[in-house]
């Protein structure tokens, strides 16, 4: 089957190319911009094209035929390649149907991880693990992975590990063998407009999974042996979220023996669970020292250069994740203290969390506030500057500063790195490009 990917080289679309090409199909498509799996693409002889997405290079597919166009949630209606493949009348989906598809026809089981945070760190530890065992686990993840490819199949696999993205409600197309969910909690409001919504969710995805494991974080990061950092910020209690109905709820006494630091200790908790009913065969002492040496993914907390990182966090539990994680470390590296620099995510996101803010910073010497990243806006909300977002602030030691991403910030972010302190980007945006650009990374 001859399959059209557009929007091929990011994170969401990338790794599932690449396990489509694996299982024997035919896959090309466009971008924009080369994404974070651009180079993954081609090395594994995927035709990519980059470039302005005008239709011109899916009509010539199209002259050898295409069979499916599949698209990003991201993409307008009147794209024109999403109206090109509708008038040529060719099978048009978004990502899920694919991924439905694919596990279907190659007769895996899934393991489908979901939540609000940590599905892509406890979906990395998964996969890891996998590799490491020799567990047969075709897998996609949504985003770089330093020790494999995000995304693949082999012939003779039996699970597919699956980070199972609730945006655009895209997980309640699967039947899962197993749902982990690490954390969930409100998010996405554009999609779901009440708590309640996204709760319904979540408890649908429940009851379409055969068997459900959840984490609870119950008393927050007690410091101990473990190192994990928690969701309810650095040396606080953690919020136990929202308990789906009919879930095995692990606790920390499931944390005994995992010694991650920089990882959520549920998260790891969860990852050694699925991986105990993926392969009961083994060890909990064995699975757990194969998770121990988890190498970690990019933009988790992912180091650039000295003294400077870079994470994913782009909602206020994340930011204290984050936070708690880098105090730790600038703790252990002899740090002055934790700088940080943010560009929130969606201006519909942030009239649902602006509230959540005040203590998210506590503990860092400085904030540098950069202006929202928008994607799929609702055009009768008011833009929120960075000004109106960080009013209230709570436990910030020094000013908030806002600012743009540009050569004055870059040199602000060198002088406090070169002053004694650690500096961490906090983007689900364009941000950690430009920061890898600059420091040549």
């Amino acid at each position: 089957m001859k399959i059209y990917i557009s929007g091929i080289s990011g994170t969401g679309m990338g790794p599932l190319a690449l396990m489509a090409a694996n299982a024997g199909h035919e896959v090309m498509g466009s971008d924009l911009t080369r994404g974070a799996i651009y180079d993954e693409l081609v090395a594994a002889g995927i035709e990519v094209k980059i470039g302005k997405q005008d239709g011109g290079f899916l009509r010539e597919c199209l002259e050898s035929g295409v069979d499916w166009f599949v698209y990003t949630s991201a993409l307008a209606a009147d794209h024109p390649e999403l109206v090109t493949a509708r008038a040529a009348g060719v099978k048009c989906t978004k990502r899920d149907d694919l991924t439905a598809f694919l596990v279907e026809e190659l007769g895996l089981k899934m393991v489908a991880v979901a939540g609000t945070h940590g599905k892509t760190t406890t979906t990395s530890m998964i996969v890891w693990a996998c590799r490491e065992l020799g567990l047969p686990a075709a897998y996609i993840v949504g985003t770089t992975l330093g020790f494999a490819v995000s995304g693949a199949y082999h012939e003779g696999d039996e699970f597919f590990v699956y980070e199972a993205d609730e945006y655009d409600r895209n997980f309640l197309k699967y039947h899962p063998w197993l749902a982990v969910m690490p954390y969930v909690s409100y998010d996405h409001p554009d999609i779901y407009p009440t708590r309640e919504d996204y709760e319904v969710a979540f408890v649908q995805f429940a009851k379409q999974s055969e068997r459900v494991i959840m984490g609870v974080d119950a008393g927050g990061s007690d410091g101990g042996d473990d190192g994990g950092a928690d969701y309810g910020g650095a040396g606080g209690s953690g919020s136990a979220g929202f308990v789906v109905p009919g879930s095995e709820v692990l606790s920390g006494a499931d944390t005994r023996g995992i010694n991650l630091p920089g990882v959520r200790r549920d998260d790891a908790a969860l990852a050694v669970a699925a991986i105990m009913l993926m392969a009961p065969g083994v060890s909990r002492e064995k699975v757990v020292e194969v998770m121990n040496r988890y190498p970690g993914v990019g933009r988790r907390f992912e180091r650039l250069a000295d003294g400077i990182y870079t994470d994913y966090a782009h909602h206020p539990e994340e930011i204290a994740a984050t936070v708690g994680m880098a105090l730790e470390q600038a703790r252990l590296d002899g740090k002055r203290g934790v700088v940080v620099v943010y560009q929130p995510h969606q201006n519909t996101r942030q009239h649902e969390v602006r509230s959540s803010y005040a203590d998210a910073f506590s503990g860092v010497a400085a904030v540098y506030w950069l202006p929202t990243y928008l994607t799929r806006e609702n055009p009768e909300l008011m833009v929120l500057t960075p000004e109106e977002l960080s009013r209230g602030l709570t436990g910030v030691n020094s000013v908030v500063t806002w600012g743009e991403a540009d050569d004055a910030l870059f040199d602000e972010i060198m002088r406090r790195r070169d002053e004694g302190d650690l500096v961490v980007l906090m983007t689900a945006g364009p941000a950690d490009g430009w920061l890898r650009g600059k420091l040549g990374v």
